[in-house]
């Protein structure tokens, strides 16, 4: 029987709660299709890698969140494994995808650790030695980026594979994409080489900006069944309507997920495919996306596969960065990256936790975050340089030019956060006494130090840096957080951090905008140039 709640007719929050009623049958079901016999073992078929990741989601209802429905993400977790602690080390696309396609931090990718850049040629990813190794690779929807990335001669690079991006549908709402993923995939599935494992890479473009304002209230979603409204934004209807269009699309994602899913399974290939679901960062609204607080960089994941995890069902706590899923999946296919052409990557597997074998001498009681330039709007360009580390109950950050507005500057619309209801709602805050904080804390200055307990403020409300009392565990912090950075080549730990700035902007719209305004001439097709999505800016 297959459990994937596939809707025919996109309904979220109405056909898709059916999955209660076949979920408290999978789990007999999940433990029948994770038995796999020694012959299955010996047989030495290499598996399928399924990478699925969507863009700018932090929430799914297997995390208790109620407003949000995601039957097929909850399924994977509940054959799988339900992963608590996984974290971006650079919330915003292009940075976030390029740590997770290289196995290493933003701060050792050049050009790449920043938003809208050209990849650097030096770098190769984990697909593009999957390829090389005999595996068959494609992407739908959205791969790496946003930015550009060529081969030496010029052409355009296949970081992720070949995109099957041709099949449409009408979507639901006029903000989603009309690429239809789940069609796109079994056009892929088609064109294979069934003879060979593949590597595919399913990259929604929901729940991005920008929304249909309201639309949830078509799919029965009311403002009432938010169960809270973080503390740092206004608790209203307009708030609350706009997360509700947010859990919308992240709704639409899980449908082409378990369509995607029930395919594999129609031809055999579910069990002996590793499947990874997970986000490149946190929702795009205001303190979150584009920040390095907690909820900014910490992502969903569950992982299944039936022929080599081990006791599914199970939940993990361990730190996991997004650095360590090219190791992983380089492990799961038997492959060398480094012998591959790839730089030394920095990630750890975690293999041991998918097969519960869990090796003590991994490092997981650290994550290193941080970020560059994101998107633009200040003088030259200039981005807001951080670096954090979260270690135990505490997650302390580094703000290297605190005289920046973080967010961008309000004359250029605080354009390092995406336009929204939400963002209305904080920017309306600033002239009343009584709610300028909400301004505050998403588009205000900040000092040189942050330090949360996020065991007890897990929304990085209360900054305890400059206590006394605290001032051991920022020392402490300070120091490993340097020495981890120094080992990792971080040329902001060796006065270097201004060559950050000086890489090129790729967006073609932001650099028609400037030279325009400069006086120069440019080509005004720049404006409408295929390489510029606005989804993506």
């Amino acid at each position: 029987m297959n459990t994937f709640i596939s809707c025919s007719i996109f309904k979220p929050g109405i056909a898709c709660f059916a999955v209660a009623s076949v979920f408290s049958s999978s789990a007999v079901w999940s433990a029948e299709r994770n038995r796999c016999s020694s012959a299955e073992l010996r047989s030495g078929k290499r598996p399928n890698i399924l990478f699925c990741v969507a863009d700018d989601a932090g929430h799914f209802s297997a995390y208790g969140h109620r407003w949000v429905s995601t039957p097929n993400f909850d399924s994977v977790a509940h054959r799988g494994i339900l992963f608590d602690n996984v974290f971006t080390c650079n919330s915003k696309s292009a940075p976030s995808r390029a740590c997770m396609i290289t196995g290493r931090n933003s701060w050792q990718l050049e050009e790449a650790a920043n938003h809208w850049c050209n990849f650097p040629l030096k770098f190769v990813s984990f697909p593009e030695v999957l390829k090389k190794n005999g595996y068959v690779t494609g992407y739908t929807g959205k791969g790496w980026g946003p930015g550009i990335a060529k081969t030496a001669d010029g052409k355009e690079r296949k970081l992720t594979g070949k995109a099957y991006n041709k099949r449409r549908f009408t979507p639901p709402t006029n903000s989603i994409s009309p690429i239809d993923y789940s069609a796109n995939f079994g056009e892929f599935l088609a064109e294979r080489d069934p003879s060979k494992p593949f590597c595919f890479w399913y990259g929604a473009r929901e729940p991005h900006r920008g929304y249909e304002y309201a639309s949830s209230a078509r799919y029965g979603k009311q403002p009432a069944d938010i169960d809270s409204v973080p503390a740092y934004w206004p608790d209203n209807e307009t708030v609350r309507t706009d997360m509700l269009d947010y859990a919308v699309e992240i709704e639409h994602f899980d449908n082409h997920l378990g369509k995607i899913l029930a395919q594999l399974d129609s031809i055999g290939e579910l069990d002996n495919t590793i499947v990874i679901v997970t986000s490149d960062h946190g929702m795009p609204f205001p303190r979150v996306k584009g920040q390095d607080y907690y909820f900014s960089n910490h992502i969903p994941m569950a992982v299944m596969w039936g022929n080599g995890l081990k006791n599914p069902g199970r939940r993990n706590n361990d730190f996991i960065s997004v650095i360590d899923f090219a190791p992983t999946l380089l492990e799961v296919a038997g492959v060398d990256g480094e012998q591959n052409g790839m730089q030394p990557i920095e990630g750890k597997s975690f293999m041991d936790i998918i097969t519960d074998q869990h090796d003590d001498s991994i490092d997981r009681s650290v994550v290193m975050m941080g970020k560059e330039r994101h998107d633009v709007g200040r003088p030259d360009d200039q981005g807001y340089p951080m670096r954090s580390i979260l270690k135990g109950n505490y997650l302390y950050i580094h703000n290297y030019e605190p005289s920046r507005w973080p967010a961008g500057n309000p004359e250029t619309g605080y354009m390092n956060i995406d336009g929204s209801p939400t963002k209305t709602e904080i920017i309306k805050s600033r002239h009343n006494p009584d709610t300028k904080f909400y301004w505050d804390l998403s588009m205000g200055k900040r000092g040189e130090g942050e330090l949360y307990d996020i065991s007890k403020d897990a929304l990085c409300m209360t900054n305890l840096y400059g206590l006394p009392e605290y001032q051991e565990v920022v020392d402490d912090l300070e120091k490993e957080m340097t020495d981890r950075l120094k080992k990792q080549g971080d040329p902001r730990m060796f006065g270097k951090g201004d060559i950050f700035d000086k890489y090129p902007n790729m967006c073609k719209s932001r650099m028609y905008w400037n030279r325009t305004h400069a006086g120069e001439k440019v080509p005004a097709k720049w404006i409408n140039d295929t390489d510029f999505d606005p989804l993506d800016f």
